[in-house]
């Protein structure tokens, strides 16, 4: 069989042909331009999930560091309040009182206490005035009262029989 084909539907075929083949390598174009996006695309999912997984355990990590300083110091912070007690335990017993102080109210025995602030405190809960405390006099100063004469007087007793 024998087809004629005139030179215009000839030439109109050939062009629709180029146009095609044109328009095929332009799909073929833009498809491997897709592709390498896609490609691109999932390379950087791939590597932004590593990274996620990365700062999740270094997160997890971190928390659990800070989970142990935080027992860590706690732990730093009861040894210090043991040790400060336990330290002042040590200095009142390494504290032997060398004296009391004996309170007098008009020259006869009020009490006995373990320092002179103990002292003023119980003359002062009796009604002695919050000032005006004074050393004891010597026995040879001129000027002192006699002891029935001085509302309240504290004077300090060496223990162990010594005077000092």
């Amino acid at each position: 069989m024998i087809a004629l084909v005139r030179t215009r539907t000839l030439r109109a075929l050939r062009a629709g042909l180029a146009e095609a083949e044109s328009t095929a390598e332009t799909d073929r174009l833009s498809a491997t331009l897709a592709t390498d996006s896609a490609i691109r695309a999932e390379a950087t999912i791939e590597t932004l999930r590593r990274a996620l997984a990365e700062a999740q355990a270094d997160a997890a990590g971190a928390r659990g560091e800070a989970a142990v300083l935080a027992t860590e110091h706690l732990l730093d912070t009861e040894d210090r309040v043991t040790l400060r007690m336990l330290l002042r335990t040590a200095r009142r017993q390494n504290a032997r009182a060398d004296r009391v102080y004996v309170l007098f109210r008009y020259g006869r025995l009020h009490g006995v206490y373990a320092t002179r602030d103990g002292a003023e405190i119980a003359a002062e809960a009796e009604g002695a005035p919050r000032d005006g405390w004074t050393s004891p006099r010597t026995c040879c100063d001129a000027s002192a009262v006699p002891a029935s004469e001085v509302p309240w007087r504290i004077r300090p007793f060496p223990l162990g029989g010594e005077e000092r």
